[in-house]
């Protein structure tokens, strides 16, 4: 199978799947449990990640402030990178190591042991049973860890700068908003909300459409994690040009 062609049926995969999502009926209850099965494997691995990287960021940022006397900015830099970059592409990524891979791998067993196949014999679409709450759940459980992680990449920021480095903790939080717009908390949800979609989309065509048994599976859940995360990065820059490319 040619790339032209791989692309071409997960585009059509993606209407599809895409169209069932915006049409009744869905499966509710699944879609709930699947947002609660990935934000609760995620929401310690992304605060665990994002909080250490806040730290790393107020550290080096205290030292170039430190050299024009601009410490008081350093809360600024930390929550515009938190909330625009850091947080949103971390997050993600994390997203699509456990949460993507986790639906490729089910679809995939499904698809080997012929458990999908049993479901359309039986008249219920595939596709709306099985692989839309997994997307959907994608999408919503994303924006809220990367809330989540945003919350942990400012504490960070703070426990270096503060109890690590003892600047004022009065000036580091009356300065967290100085730089930080409305859009830049909105732009991250939006950016998270779209990578969500990505890797739902690309874990469920992957697991969707495995073969070759066990190592089957395996490659498809390697695929899953592999072009999510290059998909994402890559969508990164356009939506970040999009969303913040006219902001000062």
């Amino acid at each position: 199978m040619t790339r032209v062609t791989a692309l071409g049926r997960f585009g059509i995969f993606a209407a599809r799947v895409s169209w069932r999502a915006v049409t009744p009926w869905w499966e509710v209850n699944e879609t709930a449990r699947h947002t609660w099965l990935i934000t609760a494997r995620c929401v310690l691995p992304v605060v665990a990640t994002v909080f250490p990287v806040g730290m790393v960021m107020s550290l080096q940022g205290l030292e170039i402030f430190d050299m024009f006397g601009a410490q008081r900015l350093l809360s600024s830099l930390v929550s515009v990178a938190v909330f625009r970059e850091i947080s949103p592409v971390l997050a993600s990524v994390l997203v699509a190591a456990q949460g993507g891979s986790a639906f490729a791998a089910e679809l995939g067993a499904m698809r080997i042991k012929e458990e999908i196949d049993a479901t359309e014999i039986m008249a219920i679409d595939s596709l709306r049973v099985h692989v839309v709450p997994r997307v959907l759940a994608t999408i919503i459980a994303t924006p809220i860890l990367n809330l989540i992680g945003s919350i942990g990449g400012i504490a960070g920021g703070y426990f270096t700068a503060v109890l690590l480095k003892g600047e004022p903790g009065g000036v580091y939080l009356a300065n967290l908003w100085a730089l930080t717009q409305p859009s830049d908390l909105y732009g991250g949800l939006v950016k998270t909300t779209v990578f969500g979609a990505l890797i739902g989309l690309i874990a469920c065509y992957h697991g969707y459409n495995a073969t070759g048994g066990a190592a089957g599976v395996g490659r498809a859940v390697n695929d899953t994690v592999v072009i999510a995360v290059t998909s994402f990065v890559v969508a990164n820059y356009f939506l970040t040009s999009a969303l913040f490319g006219a902001i000062g």
